[in-house]
């Protein structure tokens, strides 16, 4: 496919065929929705590069159990530049036209029948999982790991860079007014980060590394504080990106340290064997990033001989509510992370300024 970047606005040709998160959703009849019911704007990625904006149909009522919201605001994540930059991600690949997004705030518009504890008007925090709640793994407490799991922006479902879309009413967390929806869109990277933060079981007084200070590197130092960690190390290219870590409380990591945990969330490649390197015998190690060529590599005899417990994080499960908490109580800083914010109009520009991190870009917004 043609290597491109551009912002077309028209109607789209020719829709995609409904996700399996669509085959779920059945729709209540469209009066109900009345105006509303104009076509609405989705950035879609229709290859490597290659976003466009276009009008697609309303996704209509809300059937039961589920809710339409208007999406505020989306982030865009390391996961989506991925996708954006190459069509795939580890061994999902595109195959047609997919709306990126998984970061997002939105206001509910209206309620299917079944549906308790929303209204509407009530603002959101959305978690972008749609797990099974059926197999065994969901049923032993692991929804993250289940085995028909479905995500928001990932292929084939379609994810949040539009107007409106319809979303099982579970998912929808209400947030304080306090709140904006910048800060309620980048919840869903903060509750990555204290999975992650909760897999490394960082006890009082330990020394952590955090290899990678992209957004979710920046909110791995602050849940390592608050989980208890005394020191905090923090390694990243990008000078900007090193300092803003700095200003959160880490340390440039010295070229010789050893320290009890280390968290490597830089897209793999040599930060991983730096994990390992880093980490006392009998420590840990968590790997959050996701390397673009699906691969990781590691001298074993070195990881071997430490005796290193060595685990892969995999999103989150649940934890919406302690992220809501930690930010609506000044515990975790969240809105200090956005430098660029552009209109769903724009999104085509948004990704290409992410992915070439052009203008000193940390984490970027975009608004419906």
């Amino acid at each position: 496919m043609a290597r491109r970047t551009k912002t077309i606005l028209k109607a789209a040709s020719s829709p995609r065929s409904p996700s399996p998160i669509a085959h779920t959703l059945p729709a209540a009849p469209l009066a109900k929705v009345g105006s509303s019911l104009r076509p609405i704007l989705a950035a879609r990625l229709c290859g490597p590069r290659d976003i466009r904006v276009e009008r697609v149909p309303h996704p209509g009522n809300p059937g039961p159990g589920n809710v339409l919201l208007r999406v505020t605001a989306t982030g865009i994540c390391g996961s989506d530049l991925h996708t954006f930059a190459d069509a795939r991600i580890g061994d999902t690949v595109l195959k047609s036209p997919l709306v990126l997004g998984h970061e997002f705030a939105g206001v509910v518009e209206a309620i299917g029948s079944g549906v308790e504890g929303l209204r509407v008007g009530t603002r959101v925090a959305v978690d972008p999982a749609h797990p099974c709640h059926r197999c065994d793994l969901c049923e032993s407490g692991h929804p993250n790991l289940c085995r028909r799991l479905h995500f928001c922006g990932l292929y084939p479902d379609d994810g949040s860079l539009r107007e409106f879309m319809v979303v099982p009413s579970r998912t929808c967390f209400p947030v304080p007014d306090a709140l904006d929806d910048e800060t309620v869109a980048m919840l869903e990277p903060l509750g990555v980060a204290l999975h992650a933060t909760d897999l490394a079981k960082i006890c009082l007084g330990d020394r952590v590394a955090v290899l990678g200070a992209g957004p979710i590197g920046l909110l791995l130092i602050q849940t390592s504080r608050l989980a208890g960690a005394a020191e905090i190390f923090v390694r990243d290219p990008l000078p900007w990106r090193a300092s803003l870590a700095v200003k959160l409380g880490a340390k440039p990591l010295p070229l010789r340290a050893e320290v009890d945990v280390a968290i490597e969330a830089a897209w793999g490649g040599a930060a991983i064997e730096q994990a390992m390197d880093l980490t006392r015998p009998g420590g840990r190690v968590v790997l959050v990033g996701i390397p673009p060529e699906d691969r990781c590599a590691f001298q074993h005899s070195t990881a071997r001989r430490k005796g290193l417990t060595i685990v892969f994080s995999r999103r989150m499960k649940h934890m919406f509510p302690r992220a809501i908490q930690l930010v609506a109580t000044g515990k975790a800083d969240v809105r200090s992370l956005v430098t660029h914010r552009f209109p769903l109009r724009d999104t085509a520009e948004a990704f290409v300024l992410n992915a070439g991190y052009k203008d000193r870009v940390v984490k970027v917004i975009i608004t419906s």
